[in-house]
């Protein structure tokens, strides 16, 4: 074969490839930036564009807020000694007289009552002195109260009581606590730091574990970090308190030219699209466009109004924020910006990418045809 006809061969090889590649699709992680931005509603797509600047970071930063009522807020302390449906109590009454005493045996002066339980209702019975309300009462109430009961029937009668905290006087701990169970309200277990303190803690990362406690029909929950930063959460237990640990269940999803690829949980209560990025182990240095960093999410009515200007809008709407972090406070911006629930982080490739596998494909099918008719004129 002549020099021409070499030639000329390699020519229609390279020029078959480029149009091989230039009519099929190349591998890639996702939609390029032109494409993204194809979908907006200037394009005729459903989707709004908006870049980040300081003011919509300001108009989105909208976190969960966890919290106490008043109700739970302004709940005292419980007495260490209070009494509650369901404590056991046991009874004891010295008598003032020998001879046929009110409650015990001929010559017998002390009577001890078989250990009593505060029923449904809050009451004890008493012989000689009746029912009497015993929940809500200090071991010292009651015993007053009791000694005023039998005082009238047998002389200056002396009283102890001694109260032993029963199922009325518990707690529930449930979820990711260190040890979870039923424990009893006592001095030193009267607020939920303590209580939890006494479950062992948490078996979750505490910079994402919320707790949970239910009273009644009312509920509130608080990041567990801030129940150590801020004592006023600090709220007092009641019987019958239900507590739940968690964990965050939030999540954003990462796309794209990034570190990973996949459905990332929340660190943090709160978390920045840069933190986000750094989280998924930043931008692909070798593919990502630094001015192609999309977050996608289906905003509220409420903000999208307000981001966009627009008291038209009807509903939730679907927005594409922009981030370029090659503009001078593109960094700033990523990290004043906060990322939200069900949040897409997608960072596009990088325009040189596509050529580099455009050429990388043509290289290498030129090559092979090469080394074919390389191959065809040594069998010549």
């Amino acid at each position: 074969m002549t020099f021409r006809t070499s030639f000329a061969v390699r020519a229609i090889v390279l020029f078959t490839s480029v149009a091989l590649v230039a009519g099929c699709g190349l591998p890639r992680s996702g939609p390029n930036k032109r494409e993204v931005l194809s979908g907006s509603v200037d394009a005729k797509g459903d989707a709004h564009v908006v870049t980040v600047t300081p003011e919509v970071s300001r108009l989105t930063n909208v976190q969960p807020v966890f919290g106490f009522s008043e109700s739970f807020r302004n709940a005292g302390v419980v007495a260490a000694d209070m009494i509650s449906s369901g404590d056991e109590i046991s009874i004891t009454v010295y008598e003032n007289v020998k001879d046929d005493p009110l409650l015990g045996n001929t010559g017998q002066r002390v009577s001890s009552l078989s250990t009593v339980q505060v029923d449904g209702q809050g009451y004890i019975f008493i012989p000689y002195a009746g029912r009497i309300k015993a929940a809500g009462q200090t071991s010292e109430g009651l015993r007053q109260a009791i000694t005023r009961k039998l005082e009238d029937q047998t002389p200056d009668p002396q009283v102890s009581v001694v109260t032993a905290p029963g199922v009325g006087s518990t707690v529930s701990i449930s979820g990711q606590a260190g040890a979870n169970g039923v424990y009893p309200i006592d001095a030193s277990t009267r607020t939920l730091a303590t209580m939890l303190a006494k479950s062992g803690g948490v078996t979750i990362d505490p910079a994402t574990a919320i707790v949970r406690v239910t009273r009644g029909g009312h509920t509130g929950k608080i990041w567990l970090k801030d129940l150590y930063q801020n004592p006023s959460l600090d709220i007092a237990l009641r019987p019958g308190d239900k507590i739940m640990i968690e964990e965050d269940s939030r999540k954003f999803i990462a796309l794209g030219a990034t570190g990973t690829q996949s459905t990332v949980p929340f660190v943090s209560p709160t978390m920045s699209a840069l933190e986000a990025i750094a989280t998924v182990g930043g931008l692909s240095t070798m593919a990502a466009d630094p001015k192609g960093v999309f977050i996608l999410r289906d905003e509220s009515e409420e903000i999208a109004r307000n981001v966009l200007g627009r008291p038209d809008l009807i509903g939730d709407q679907r927005i594409i924020y922009v981030l370029n972090l090659t503009e001078p406070t593109g960094l700033f911006e990523a990290r004043d910006f906060q990322i939200r629930d069900g949040d897409t982080l997608y960072v596009t490739e990088a325009p040189f990418v596509q050529w580099q596998k455009t050429l990388g494909a043509i290289t290498g099918s030129t090559n092979a045809a090469t080394n074919l008719a390389n191959t065809a004129n040594a069998g010549n």
